[in-house]
């Protein structure tokens, strides 16, 4: 490494040493050890007994050499020699103990972190997910968490341990010998100022090692799942990214190797330093014992105690740097808890119960990054954290600069973007817009309602609007006359089942993937709803039936087979409303004919929603919304539109007309054969 960018790291780590502690900090994490008093009492009690118990031996050696040996005792060598035995035995058993409870106690205040964490981000609306990357989320799911438990665990154990040593061994050693306590205390400097000095070199040079382990994590995360292998193999760039990966190990070890040396080089000096510590005290003990001051056992002994004044005095020289830091995991775990929930239940929300599906929106008005601010795309504050780098760009490899205080924006998500928006993963922040201006319509029950318009005209936040992944900016909506506001999300959720374009599939088992709308389903009711989304057969014909695992995100189905699926795990729900994006461009005639006869059967007798892409179902729609720049422009059916010949009748003319001349009503032809309409600018086959 060159020497600059080390002594950058360098002066950045100074900078870094001095966090502040605090105490409404301590304060809430003391409340999360309130459960655990009792343990946390009984594990003092065992830190104080070892302590104790580790001052025992020099007085044994004293005795030893000034009585028992002198007087040839050898009843007094026989108690001498058991408790020699005795006391590092009493002290391992307590050590068990003590070990066993701070691992009860740690474990436990982990355990509630990391369920109350995930608990409240379950409850986050979807907002938060497409501001905030999931890798920063599982920092502080797993980093932090597990940074939090070694605080509990580890440092301020350590540091509790510490103090009492080093309170009893200078009680021992003054109660010794107080002028020879004042001059082993003098010799101090030589223990503190090495180890603070190489104390933050190590932390710069394992900082850095850490940053460069984590541009090689982030290189194997994007180049050995499916999408990013598929994408090497693409580009035929594996050989380079074998170079990266090497560039980024030969980094790694070289680091590692620093790493040894420094640390080897420290515990040398420290050596040297504590052997020139000890002489000091022996020569001036010696001429304390020639001139009969005191006995040659109490040196022996006051020599040994030296070794446990030094050890915890140089723990305990950055134990307050030490407890900041690990302080700083509870900090980040704590500021996602209190992230407030702006998708919340009224404290009077009432079950919704089995609904008939009437739907009615009343002048909704929506808006993406409400209240006028700019959309970010962190829901949460970058952070830095020591051994936990931040990657800016996996790709170029490139790490946020550790002088840096603040971080760079970072575009918004393509989820977000999906969602009605025209801008992409790289685009920059931009300020709230309106996604929907006062729109109202009402759907009967059992009613298919097509939603049709250009891209980003509305369509997708309607749909998003009605579960309540987002909530409405004004206006209200209805299910069967409740304010869905009013009503348990629970209840909201079991009425409506919903299909997206994109087919999500965890890595598991087809089987489970479908009991995840209905974990109490049998055997028989999985496969009647799989026979009506027509996708039976396939399964039944795979090697392992409905026990075959789909792969990442299903990856090893086609997007026909997952798209069945996701219509077969609906159809297993039985939701009185249907949400659906039809999605089938870029499926063959074939696979599309069984998607759209699958979406028939789910369709009867319930209140669907569909943004339409396809011509058939706009005409079987009982309602036409049609939507422009977030308002709905014209609603009705499809001969009322194109007799409007307005907005619907443009859309039809360039997007839903058959090559085939319409009949003399204005409808199309029914016969669809080759059939081609245009997608998104895109000619494409859909009979």
């Amino acid at each position: 490494m060159e020497h600059g960018g080390w002594w950058s790291y360098l002066r950045y780590d100074e900078q870094q040493d001095k966090p502040a502690i605090n105490g409404a900090l301590l304060r809430r994490v003391g409340s999360y050890a309130a459960p655990y008093r009792g343990r946390i009492l009984v594990m003092l009690g065992t830190i104080v007994a070892i302590t104790l118990l580790a001052l025992v031996p020099p007085l044994l050696f004293r005795d030893l050499i000034d009585h028992a040996l002198p007087s040839h005792d050898a009843v007094r060598l026989n108690w001498l020699a058991l408790g020699m035995v005795g006391a590092p035995l009493l002290s391992g058993v307590f050590g068990v103990l003590q070990r066993w409870l701070g691992s009860q106690v740690g474990e436990g205040i982990i355990s509630d972190l990391r369920t109350g964490l995930f608990a409240h981000l379950q409850r986050m609306s979807l907002r938060f997910f497409t501001n905030t990357r999931t890798g920063e989320l599982m920092s502080r799911l797993n980093n932090d968490v597990v940074g939090a438990q070694r605080a509990v665990t580890g440092t301020m154990v350590d540091i509790l341990s510490n103090t009492i040593s080093l309170v009893s061994v200078l009680a021992i050693m003054i109660s010794l010998e107080w002028r020879l306590t004042l001059l082993a205390i003098a010799l101090l400097p030589l223990f503190i100022l090495p180890a603070r000095r190489v104390g933050r070199m190590l932390r710069a040079v394992i900082r850095r090692q850490m940053t460069l382990n984590a541009e090689m994590n982030a290189l194997m995360n994007e180049t050995l799942n499916v999408s990013g292998a598929l994408l090497v193999k693409l580009f035929g760039r594996a050989a380079d990214e074998n170079r990266r990966m090497t560039e980024r190990a030969h980094g790694v070890r070289d680091a590692g190797v620093r790493q040894a040396l420094i640390s080897r080089w420290f515990f040398l000096g420290l050596s040297l330093a504590s052997a020139a510590g000890t002489a000091l005290v022996f020569w001036v003990g010696g001429q304390f014992v020639l001139n009969g001051t005191f006995t040659i056992g109490t040196i022996v002994a006051f020599s040994a105690y030296l070794g446990q004044l030094y050890g915890p005095l140089t723990a305990l020289t950055n134990s307050r740097l030490d407890f900041a830091t690990a302080l700083v995991s509870f900090e980040r775990v704590f500021e996602v808890l209190d992230l407030p929930l702006d998708i919340t239940e009224q404290p009077d929300a009432v079950p919704l119960g089995v609904v008939a599906g009437a739907v009615r929106f009343e002048h909704v008005s929506f808006q993406y990054g409400e209240g006028g601010g700019m959309v970010t795309s962190a829901g949460l504050s970058e952070v830095t954290r020591f051994g936990q780098p931040q990657v800016a760009r996996s790709l170029s490899g490139s790490s946020a600069a550790p002088p840096a205080t603040t971080a760079p924006a970072v575009a918004l998500p393509a989820a977000l973007a999906v969602v009605d928006g025209d801008g992409g993963a790289d685009a920059p922040p931009r300020p709230a817009r309106s996604a929907l201006t006062d729109v109202s319509f009402s759907v009967e029950p059992g009613q298919l309602v097509a939603l049709v318009g250009h891209s980003g005209a509305g369509k997708t936040t309607i749909t998003y609007l009605l579960p309540r992944l987002y909530d409405v900016t004004a206006g209200r909506i209805l299910v069967d006359g409740h304010d869905i506001r009013t009503v348990t999300l629970d209840s909201l959720t079991a009425n409506l089942g919903m299909v997206t374009q994109e087919s999500y599939l965890f890595h598991d088992t087809i089987r489970a993937n479908l009991l995840y709308a209905r974990p109490a389903a049998t055997q028989a009711e999985i496969e009647a709803a799989c026979r009506a989304a027509n996708i039976h057969d396939f399964l039944a014909d795979l090697p392992d039936g409905y026990d075959t695992v789909v792969g990442e995100r299903g990856y090893r189905l086609s997007g026909g087979e997952k798209q069945r699926i996701a219509i077969a795990r609906v159809i297993l729900k039985d939701p009185r409303i249907l949400v659906l994006d039809e999605a089938t461009s870029a499926l063959d005639s074939r696979t599309e004919a069984l998607i759209q006869e699958a979406l028939e059967r789910v369709m009867q007798g319930r209140t669907s929603l569909v943004i339409a892409h396809r011509l058939s179902t706009v005409l079987a729609a009982d309602t036409i919304l049609v939507l422009e720049g977030g308002r709905l422009v014209e609603q009705g059916t499809h001969a009322a539109l194109l007799a409007h010949n307005g907005v619907y009748a443009g859309l039809y003319h360039t997007q839903f007309r058959s090559d085939s001349a319409p009949n003399a009503d204005g409808a199309p032809a029914q016969d669809v054969q080759g059939l081609a309409v245009v997608v998104d600018g895109a000619r494409v086959a859909v009979g």
